[in-house]
């Protein structure tokens, strides 16, 4: 997916880090977050959109947890928007990389992956920039009628 392809025109990146301990009550934590800053950006956290979200965060720290806890005590998840993309970001201390082929992905990872691209977008893994570990990247276009009504000027940044 390119930038371009998403975006309307430029927009600042407001982005929002959440870490999280690996125990199961991190996907909790991380929905309710996730839906705060939705709400802070202005998208509506009962659209459907949000809710592909929601649930693209849910599989994403739940895999965490369920892979990568004996690795990572922690996780970091990021919800970042800007140019008419939105870009959930999960990273982990675990250096293992999910074979992403259609063949080999579980339910979840097949699930974040079909709810990303029914919104333009992809689901792909990538080692950490800084040490060990990964981070596993779901990317949506956000829909037209909801990318203009972000609060880019006054909002916190993530």
């Amino acid at each position: 997916m390119s930038a371009a392809s998403c975006a309307s025109a430029s927009s600042p990146v407001w982005r929002r880090i959440l870490t999280v301990p690996l125990v199961p009550e991190a996907v909790r934590q991380a929905r309710r977050d996730t839906t705060t800053a939705l709400s802070e950006y202005g998208l509506r956290p009962d659209s459907a959109f949000a809710g592909a979200v929601l649930l693209v965060v849910s599989e994403l720290v739940a895999n965490a947890v369920r892979h990568a806890a004996a690795q990572s005590p922690t996780a970091d998840v990021t919800i970042a928007v800007g140019a008419g993309q939105l870009v959930v970001g999960v990273a982990d201390q675990d250096p293992r990389l999910p074979d992403l082929s259609p063949a080999a992905v579980g339910d979840g990872l097949r699930t974040v992956a079909d709810l990303a691209a029914a919104y333009g977008g992809t689901l792909s893994v990538e080692p950490a920039m800084h040490g060990c570990g990964k981070v596993m990247l779901a990317r949506f276009c956000v829909p037209g009628d909801l990318s203009s009504h972000g609060r880019h000027a006054g909002s916190r940044a993530f």
